[in-house]
């Protein structure tokens, strides 16, 4: 039977268990054992899909339609297990399903209680996850249209099963989730269990020191309910010394190699899986779990760092967004920003921008001297009218440009209202009486009520047009990609936009949903309705985020050029100046003019590595945010 490994967390939320979750993962892949990770949400939703950023983050998308918890999006892009909806649980799934049983008759007139009722079920979705096959996309969402079957090998047993239970030790909504974890090791054996428990250790620098009773007291708890971690995880800013090692170690009851540090990484969350290799996290699992497996090979991963480290380029990205100032609101754009980074051996630095402020300052002010401009997805009317207006910059400007869902239909409305002069065009999402209604809702759609679940979710497959950027991205015309959203192109609109060079570059098989939209007389123009961040890694960044970034670095290229010329006439002319006889004043001014030129040569001249660029748009532009910090 499969080996399972449950990742609590203590003393304080947002310490990272989905990442260490997912790192254990991939180190575990590795050494070439077959792993599956899955995450228990102790909340009453059903699922995150009805949930705003502000309060959930992202919802990350699969396969089969699922809306889940942004942590699986972590566990996607370290490993390769498939998920499914069987991979996010909620307290208001595993109710619903106790419910349902107890109104079908199944528990035999029984009063229903918590225990047993809940935690049975609550096991039984932990069994399931570890018995079964992978499944292909397909098979996953029933929204998509199957293909012909094919002779499947025999899946291979599944070695390791990885459930995070979210919240942290003392909500009392997660109680269920631990006591249900604490019977399932009397149930599949102790040696088939291990318990990691993630805690702070926090530095005090009026004391200069490290505190280890807030992880004393959180597995203080864990233990009043009957769980003794095996493990320790201790985040950390500063170096655990031996002595305090052995003070946790004492304390909670483990042994000192299994309090393993894992310090704050300030370059990149790629440096998370190295650190816990370092510190032998892994050879540990195995022995505990005694699972006989190779070291891993880690050299493409150190390859990732190597290229983040090092890198030949360094280019500035606009995302302008609704939930801007909330960075997990767009966590996989980040994400698939950086891969496509790596893959172009650039330093993206990534500008969150305030769509409600393009509005009210002006796309001129604010995205002015970016080098490329993204706008993602989101709900609601706020901040549209300032997207739009970032998207009108991008295409009048010639700045590359990348729409996600929401982002292509405001690239819709922008060239309905400025290239085909369809005056007031809009989504009937937010003006419902516009007399251009460019995007609609589609009949299947309008007599929905329910707001959860009820949109078109998960993969579904497009055709590219063969002369189209995006099939040149993809290298093939038929692909597959994730989808969440309501609304559509209304294709009562699509010819007149053709004929003012709008290309519909991808549509559903059957040709009557546009899924991709460019114009092909811009550098780089392209929106999409669905949601390519989703299906990008470090080891593999996504398609179109690869060519956009491309398409950025070059444009940074050619727009610096000029500037680099005249940089070197006023260089030349500061040195001569400053160089011969002349006046006080005249000598002053060349001095001036080679100071204020010398720097900033270096960072405009393309041969070397770009480590400092600054100019007008960056000063403007507001605090850079990487996916660096943990």
């Amino acid at each position: 039977m499969a080996k399972h490994i449950f990742v609590t967390g203590g003393v304080v939320s947002s310490l990272g268990k989905g990442l260490t979750s997912a790192s254990i993962g991939m180190l575990l892949e590795q050494r070439g054992l077959n792993v599956r990770l899955q995450k228990l949400d102790p909340y009453i939703n059903v699922d995150p899909g009805t949930m705003s950023p502000y309060q959930h983050g992202e919802v990350y998308v699969l396969d089969d339609g699922s809306e889940t918890d942004l942590d699986l999006g972590h566990y996607e892009r370290f490993t390769h297990g498939p998920l499914s909806r069987d991979s996010n649980y909620t307290t208001g799934q595993i109710y619903q399903s106790v419910i349902n049983k107890e109104r079908r008759g199944e528990f035999l007139g029984k009063t229903v209680q918590v225990i047993p009722h809940i935690t049975n079920e609550i096991k039984s979705v932990i069994q399931k996850i570890g018995a079964n096959p992978p499944t292909s996309a397909s098979e996953q969402n029933p929204n998509q249209n199957p293909k012909p079957a094919k002779v499947a090998k025999s899946p291979a047993p599944i070695d390791v099963v990885i459930t995070e239970i979210g919240g942290t030790i003392g909500d009392i909504e997660s109680l269920p989730f631990l006591e249900a974890i604490r019977q399932f090791s009397l149930d599949a054996g102790k040696e088939n269990c291990l318990y990691i428990h993630l805690t702070l250790v926090p530095y005090l620098k009026a004391a200069r020191e490290l505190k280890t009773k807030p992880t004393q007291h959180s597995v203080g708890q864990l233990r009043a309910i009957g769980i003794q971690p095996d493990i320790l995880i201790c985040r950390t800013e500063q170096p655990i010394s031996h002595e305090e090692r052995e003070k946790i170690a004492l304390f909670c009851n483990i042994s000192q190699d299994a309090v393993i540090e894992e310090r704050d990484k300030d370059f990149s969350i790629y440096e998370v899986p190295l650190s816990l290799v370092d510190n032998r996290l892994d050879s540990l699992i195995c022995s505990k779990l005694q699972l006989k497996a190779p070291e891993p090979d880690l050299e493409a991963w150190r390859g990732i760092l190597q290229r983040l480290r090092n890198p030949e380029h360094e280019i500035s990205i606009a995302v302008v967004g609704k939930y801007a100032e909330h960075r997990d609101a767009y966590k996989s754009i980040y994400e698939a920003l950086d891969h496509a980074g790596i893959a172009n051996a650039a330093q993206i630095r990534i500008s969150p921008v305030r769509s409600e402020d393009v509005e009210a300052s002006g796309p001129q002010s604010m995205l002015a001297g970016y080098d490329g401009i993204l706008v993602p997805g989101g709900f609601g009317e706020r901040g549209i009218e300032g997207k739009v207006a970032a998207i009108h910059h991008a295409r009048e400007k010639g700045v590359p440009f990348f729409g996600i869902c929401l982002g292509m239909q405001c690239a819709v409305v922008e060239f309905a209202r400025h290239a085909c002069g369809l005056e007031g065009a809009h989504s009937t999402e937010f003006d419902k009486n516009t007399r251009y209604p460019v995007i609609c809702l589609l009949d299947d759609q309008k007599s929905i009520t329910d707001k959860g679940g009820t949109m078109r979710l998960g993969a579904q497959p497009a055709r590219l047009d063969p002369k189209s950027k995006a099939a040149h991205c993809y290298g093939t015309c038929e692909i597959s990609e994730r989808h969440r959203h309501r609304y559509e192109f209304n294709n009562t609109y699509r010819q007149p936009m053709q004929d003012q060079g709008l290309s519909i570059a991808g549509t559903s098989p059957d040709g009557a949903l546009v899924e991709v939209i460019e114009i092909p007389s811009h550098r780089w123009f392209v929106a999409v309705q669905y949601h390519p961040e989703f299906k990008s890694k470090p080891t593999a960044a996504q398609a179109l985020f690869t060519s956009f970034i491309a398409a950025a670095i070059q444009h940074h290229v050619d727009r610096q050029e000029p500037l680099l010329e005249v940089c070197n006439q006023d260089l030349a002319a500061g040195q001569r100046a400053a160089g011969r006889g002349g006046t006080a004043g005249q000598k002053e001014a060349g001095q001036q003019a080679v100071q204020r030129n010398l720097p900033y040569r270096a960072n405009l001249t393309p041969t070397e590595s770009s480590t400092g660029h600054e100019n007008e748009s960056a000063q403007q532009a507001p605090e850079s945010t990487s996916s660096c910090g943990m």
